[in-house]
């Protein structure tokens, strides 16, 4: 068999992407009652973004970003994610995020439209952004993508809560926004091979985690959770943590369904 580019003697191989920076946020508003963390006030999102800024790094869409990786660039870029569609984010994250010149992607739930966070016992009940709200961030340039149906942890569904949770949510997106989807966010950041596959094979582009572990790749990219008590020098150790602890990713490269 034919020896491989990577496996010529005298040449140097071809190093694996090392993996973007994925930054995580939920909710952008009061964080006064905050059990799980997971909510940033606009002012401590502002100075994130400023800051990350200062150290020559901006702000897009995991779209942007991977597709800016693909080609070799993008090593300035941060890929920043909202999890849940909380309908704070029109009113507190969109007008920073556009003061700053950033993009973002906005992971939200077509079976819970107008509905609030009723998976997070301990509350506070959030409300959620309705249709018309997602297709306001998606006219503002912001990316829609899948956090499923419902919000429920992909490694304990059966293959038909599975499927609507993955499949027809892509399609009720796609259908609600009028632009295939291409991205999804694991409910809880919870994958296993099955959960990937069935979003492989839904036709998303890619898929975000939080520190899956195996399997890992372009169906489950990891992520750093952002949250209020980031301040500059957190926000900079999780940055480079983040570089330190990273093995590459090797199918950043790879064609994607579409």
């Amino acid at each position: 068999m034919a020896a491989s580019v990577d496996s010529v003697p005298g040449r140097a191989a071809r190093p694996a992407p090392e993996v973007p920076w994925v930054a995580m946020y939920h909710s952008v508003g009061d964080c006064s009652d905050d059990p799980y963390r997971i909510t940033v006030t606009p002012e401590r999102l502002d100075e994130q973004l400023d800051r990350l800024g200062r150290w020559g790094l901006r702000g897009v869409s995991v779209t942007d970003l991977l597709a800016a990786r693909a080609r070799g660039e993008g090593h300035d870029l941060v890929g920043l994610t909202f999890d849940d569609g909380y309908a704070d984010f029109l009113d507190h994250a969109l007008p920073v995020l556009r003061r700053r010149g950033c993009g973002a992607t906005l992971f939200v739930l077509p079976g819970r439209l107008g509905g609030d966070n009723a998976w997070d016992p301990l509350g506070p009940r959030k409300p959620l952004l309705t249709a018309d709200g997602i297709r306001h961030a998606a006219a503002e340039g912001i990316e829609i993508g899948s956090h499923g149906m419902t919000h429920v942890d992909l490694t304990r569904a059966d293959e038909t809560v599975l499927r609507a949770e993955v499949a027809d949510s892509r399609a009720a997106l796609t259908e609600l926004t009028g632009v295939p989807v291409a991205g999804f966010c694991y409910p809880y950041g919870t994958v296993d091979r099955r959960a990937a596959d069935a979003v492989r094979d839904a036709g998303y582009a890619y898929a975000c985690a939080i520190d899956p572990g195996e399997p890992s790749g372009r169906y489950a990219l990891p992520r750093v959770h952002i949250g209020q008590n980031d301040t500059a020098v957190r926000l900079f150790l999780k940055h480079r943590l983040h570089r330190l602890r990273r093995r590459p990713v090797p199918d950043l490269r790879a064609e994607a369904p579409r």
